[in-house]
């Protein structure tokens, strides 16, 4: 896995996505504490809304983003966002009001919004090749998961010196290192698309292509999963901490470095795994442990509060880490095969904005229910719409899954550049190889007939 790391340019990459997302795990403690301090036993609908406007920020702005990233220098975007960002997180520990985290909430995420997508449609660039890239994906994962764990246990020492207002200034030191290290290196020029040029054809294309490939639409439930689990982690975590539980701030740091380490469990043995089973075995199996894990929270959170159910809720916080990460890690890999290289920014744009909607459901959801209705209603009622959702990508996603189809064009014309090895039939011209939406393939096939246009 190593390997990769030679290539200076994603080494640089990968270090500041670490460092940005150490950062990032500062403020996700700090901002819990922010919030119970202002509003008590209403942080989770504080949380709550804060992260549904951190979702609103995200799938508004991230079709917009790919539609115009292919026009834009990519090393002045990410490093102009990281800049942004920085800022943000530099005023959150002046607020004194709730409306106000809300704002600097909206303009952190927004300046978010801009670089993941961007960030991402780089690295295939980066590393073309599938076994490089796919070993990114697990740095990727890994650095998303030592995050989780190495963050809250950073935060919890720092908290035993500094007052949590403190925090949010490693937030800001993380993203000015991710500009410097952005900044440090040249990037590849994106590729140039093939469709149409205008922004909102661009922006429309993403969308249609997930809804045209039978295996996006299965990652978007998927993703709806993963959401509806992890928003019992994200948001109500404190609460079950704080006040169901009793225990200290530095508790809340090994409730969500437990999450973490769970994930990085998963993430060292995806490679393998991946290798052996392929992504939709490994993704749906996953994906099936969560409504499960959220029916143990349910039972945990109704529970009266001991030293076994303590140690519960750490094992149940690993296991959705784990299970977590097994579903998101090969998303990559999935949106990568499912679209053309030109078309890999509009692509991770659109998994971007549509994977973050479902977070936009199950955000304020669990933050609204869990003040309003308790821990263990919330837990069922997003452990009802985690296995819906799973049970909806296995229909979707159909067991045999090959890269490349047998399609027939019946509306290119003799000699069309794509037609190059195709053989004449009644119907049109037939060839097969990896299948992909876009110009020239804009239904999935059916029957081996792939409906085109010139």
């Amino acid at each position: 896995m190593l390997s990769v790391m030679r290539n200076r340019t994603y080494r640089h990459l990968f270090t500041a996505q670490v460092v940005a997302l150490v950062g990032t795990g500062l403020a996700t403690v700090a901002l819990s504490l922010l919030a119970h301090d202002i509003a008590g036993r209403g942080a989770p609908a504080v949380l709550g809304t804060a992260l549904a406007i951190k979702m609103v920020a995200y799938v508004g702005i991230a079709p917009l983003v790919g539609a115009v990233a292919d026009r834009l220098p990519r090393r002045a975007l990410l490093a102009a966002t990281d800049v942004t960002r920085a800022g943000a997180a530099l005023a959150l520990p002046f607020v004194t009001q709730v409306w106000q985290i809300y704002v600097l909430i909206f303009v952190l995420q927004a300046a978010s919004a801009v670089f993941t997508p961007a960030f991402q449609a780089t690295i295939p660039e980066v590393l073309p090749e599938e076994r490089d890239y796919t070993r990114a994906l697990s740095f990727s994962r890994l650095a998303y998961d030592l995050e989780s764990l190495f963050s809250p246990a950073l935060a919890a020492g720092l908290l035993t010196l500094i007052s949590y207002d403190w925090l949010f200034a490693g937030t800001t030191a993380g993203f000015l290192a991710s500009a410097a290290l952005v900044v440090s290196v040249a990037l590849p020029k994106p590729a140039v698309p093939e469709r149409p040029a205008g922004a909102r054809a661009k922006a429309a294309f993403g969308a249609r292509l997930f809804w045209a490939t039978p295996r996006l639409r299965a990652l978007l439930a998927l993703d709806l999963a993963v959401a509806a689990t992890g928003a019992i982690v994200f948001v109500d975590t404190v609460v079950l901490v704080r006040d169901h539980f009793h225990r200290p701030e530095s508790a809340l740091s090994l409730a969500l470095g437990a999450y973490g380490a769970g994930s990085v469990a998963a993430t060292l043995l995806l490679p393998r795994l991946l290798d052996k089973a392929g992504d939709r075995t490994v993704m749906l199996a996953a994906a099936r442990a969560l409504p499960v894990a959220l029916a143990a929270v349910a039972a945990l959170g109704a529970a009266p509060p001991s030293t076994w159910s303590w140690v519960a809720v750490l094992v149940v916080w690993a296991l959705i880490g784990a299970a977590c990460s097994a579903v998101l890690t090969p998303g990559g890999r999935v949106v990568r095969r499912s679209a053309t290289a030109p078309d890999l920014p509009a692509a991770f744009s659109a998994q971007f904005s549509l994977s973050h909607s479902c977070w936009l459901l199950t955000y304020p959801l669990a933050g609204w229910l869990a003040a309003g209705a308790g821990l263990p209603v919330t837990a069922v009622v997003l452990g009802a719409v985690a296995l819906a959702a799973t049970l909806a990508a296995t229909a979707i996603w159909p067991a045999g899954d090959p890269a490349q189809l047998d399609h027939v064009h019946a509306g290119l014309e003799p000699g069309h550049p794509h037609l190059a090895g195709a053989r004449p039939t009644r119907d049109g011209w037939r060839h097969r190889h990896h299948y992909a939406i876009d110009r020239n393939h804009h239904t999935w096939p059916a029957s081996g007939r792939a409906p085109s246009r010139s």
